[in-house]
């Protein structure tokens, strides 16, 4: 793909659903999403990886066959020589496919060859973006707390394509400990994969009861989901080439449609985003970080466009 082009990316899975649901959601990407780059691959639960290892092969053949580009998503928080040894069986097939490093283990691993570098691999600034496109990364998920100043700083100096997240609840810590099995009371090795009964992740309130934060097995997301519909052409000024949709429990074909409309300028940011809120009217959305706010905070267009 040329590096002046746009393209519209669908992250990995984050979620644990059922292994036939990600099968069929995988199925339907391939033959009605109008998107060009699929990351697959479980990122967050090592546990999780094995129930659907048998669907790998089918869903790996329809996306392509769809005409997407794949990407494999390694973990984002490799910890014992089981996490490593998945994180070995993507690095093996990187010869026929781009893959995505979660964590520095995985960038060691991909170092001197073609690859891609995850939002949970920190780029903050230039020289560390000189060292993983030495390193052979050619596409790079920026973090979504970077404000606009900063991104626009990274794509003035790279040669690799950069992508930014521009929907969904943003991966924001990975740690060793299971937040979705002690909130149940249970131990992560003893899980029983509770957190599948959060398809979307488990809201986590404050003591004031106001919600901000959520938990997904492993990870903490946000609450409210990031949306850049407004912030799309700016961003594409600035330099950035990749826009990332994460998936969620939702009618993905019809949200990446939406996106597809707006990064082609069929649709102003304002109507986009009125048809995003129909389609998912629980959810709360925010576009805090990309304006140098706190990650929650949501600037009106008419705002941002306001001299300081």
């Amino acid at each position: 793909m040329d590096v002046a082009t746009k393209d519209l990316s669908l992250g990995p899975l984050l979620f644990n659903w059922a292994p036939e649901k990600v099968r069929d959601f995988y199925f339907r990407i391939a033959d009605e999403a109008d998107i060009d780059v699929v990351y697959f691959g479980e990122a967050v639960c090592a546990k999780r990886r094995p129930f659907l290892v048998p669907h790998y092969e089918a869903i790996l053949d329809r996306l392509k066959a769809g005409g997407k580009q794949v990407i494999l998503s390694c973990l984002q928080l490799a910890m014992d020589r089981k996490d490593m040894a998945a994180v070995s069986d993507m690095v093996a097939m990187a010869d026929e496919y781009l893959v995505e490093a979660g964590d520095m283990a995985a960038c060691s691993l991909l170092a001197g060859k073609a690859y891609a570098v995850g939002p949970t691999v920190n780029v903050y600034n230039e020289a560390t973006l000189k060292f993983f496109e030495a390193e052979g990364a050619r596409r790079i998920s920026l973090n979504a707390e970077l404000p606009e100043d900063s991104l626009k700083a990274l794509a003035s100096v790279a040669t690799a394509r950069l992508e930014v997240q521009v929907f969904g609840r943003i991966p924001l810590a990975i740690s060793a400990r299971c937040f979705h099995a002690r909130a149940h009371g249970l131990a992560k090795n003893s899980c029983q994969y509770v957190c599948e009964k959060d398809p979307d992740g488990l809201t986590v309130e404050t003591l004031d009861h106001q919600s901000f934060l959520a938990i997904n097995g492993l990870q903490t997301l946000s609450h409210h989901y990031v949306n850049l519909l407004e912030e799309m052409p700016r961003l594409a000024e600035i330099g950035i080439r990749g826009f990332r949709l994460s998936p969620h429990a939702a009618d993905m074909i019809k949200i990446t449609n939406l996106f597809r409309a707006r990064l082609a300028g069929w649709i102003s940011g304002e109507e986009a985003t009125h048809r995003l809120a129909a389609l998912l009217p629980d959810a709360r959305f925010a576009n805090g970080f990309f304006h140098g706010m706190e990650g929650l905070a949501t600037l009106e267009a008419s705002a941002a466009a306001q001299p300081c």
